[in-house]
């Protein structure tokens, strides 16, 4: 006769974390969530580089950008989870028999560990000229930008959405240089009220914008992705035709 147990569930299940002299409690439950994440344990289990690159995974599950062939731009690429997802998809390292072999390019701030199928640089897509450069090394135009960055958090909520709209507006410039006509631009967000002049910006330029949370974004957090498909084509060129 099988045994019963005490009845307290899976709370048996998780780990605690207790406080250490010095440790802040931010610190603390940081930690303890990160240990009792099972995207975390997933992502450690499937050689990937980070949970992030689940919300990747579901997002192009869903819409279906990073087919194989498609040349891919990831901002802010560290520590490189969302590269590490795109060179299979887009099959960078042709190991998909019959199908057309992508480009993954990934550029941050800082250098990141190298990924194979990836061509990874240093880069402030911010300063001039950046889009051209990026534009020399993918050797054309992009098929995908996409962007999982997030401003360095001032612990003040509004402070930190307005943070990353910015970033997020200026990907969105940075795209609008780099696309190839029927691309696709995903960015993370926070949500908070001032979403208003992305949407209305990518609106102008895609013919459809989404917002979606995946399932592998925490659901206490504010985060939620723009995913805008069908660029349209840059400003300039439209004038011309």
């Amino acid at each position: 006769m099988a045994k019963k147990t005490s009845g307290r569930g899976q709370r048996d299940l998780r780990v605690k974390v207790k406080s250490a002299r010095g440790r802040k409690l931010s610190s603390t439950l940081w930690l303890e969530r990160q240990l009792n994440d099972p995207y975390v344990a997933r992502a450690k289990r499937e050689g990937y580089r980070g949970r992030a690159a689940f919300k990747i995974l579901e997002l192009d599950d869903k819409y279906r950008f990073l087919v194989p062939g498609a040349r891919v731009v990831d901002l802010g690429c560290a520590p490189g989870g969302w590269c590490q997802v795109a060179v299979t998809r887009v099959n960078a390292l042709g190991e998909k028999s019959g199908k057309a072999v992508g480009t993954v390019l990934g550029v941050d701030l800082q250098e990141v560990e190298p990924i194979a199928g990836a061509e990874l640089h240093v880069l402030d897509f911010l300063e001039d000229g950046a889009d051209d450069k990026v534009k020399a090394w993918l050797g054309g135009e992009a098929d995908v930008v996409m962007s999982d960055m997030a401003a360095a958090s001032s612990g003040h909520k509004q402070t930190d959405h307005l943070r990353i709209i910015a970033l997020c507006e200026a990907a969105a410039e940075l795209a609008f240089d780099v696309l190839s006509p029927g691309g696709t631009f995903v960015a993370k967000v926070l949500a908070g009220g001032a979403e208003g002049s992305l949407q209305a910006l990518l609106k102008q330029r895609f013919q459809k914008v989404v917002n979606v949370k995946p399932p592998a974004s925490r659901s206490n957090s504010s985060e939620k992705f723009v995913v805008a498909t069908g660029f349209r084509g840059r400003a300039d060129d439209a004038a011309d035709g």
